[in-house]
């Protein structure tokens, strides 16, 4: 059973940064695309970044790219989340979530099939 943890949300001024992790169990890294996603108050759950299992692509919704760069080790089952010049638009429950791929090389941020979500971390970015 795949099992996913997050952690590292806090609050921070805008143009402040976090890196949020994600600890995985139940799950080879290398067999799954990894994403993060995330949930501000009032609004459906988005895709933010997605990295392909090999871990060498990577994809981003707008605008998010140029500040928030998604990483993993696998040697420790962990993904993460750099994020850098938050703005309060990214205030959010954000959420790691694993897919097995659809595609070769890429991988889509804006769609999963992963139900089994945590309880996120909380991010907060004040004017």
């Amino acid at each position: 059973e795949v099992h996913l943890v997050e952690s590292g949300g806090g609050s921070v001024p805008a143009g402040g940064s976090l890196t949020l992790s994600c600890t995985a169990s139940g799950l080879r890294f290398d067999e799954y695309d990894m994403k993060w996603w995330r949930q501000a108050p009032g609004k459906d759950r988005e895709g933010v970044a997605c990295l392909n299992r090999r871990g060498t692509w990577s994809n981003a919704r707008t605008s998010v790219k140029g500040r928030f760069t998604i990483s993993k080790d696998s040697a420790k089952n962990m993904l993460y989340l750099q994020m850098n010049n938050l703005k309060p638009e990214d205030t959010a429950v954000y959420y790691c979530a694993a897919d097995r791929p659809k595609f070769a090389d890429t991988c889509s941020y804006s769609t999963t099939q992963f139900d089994d979500w945590g309880q996120g971390t909380q991010v907060t970015v004040s004017n």
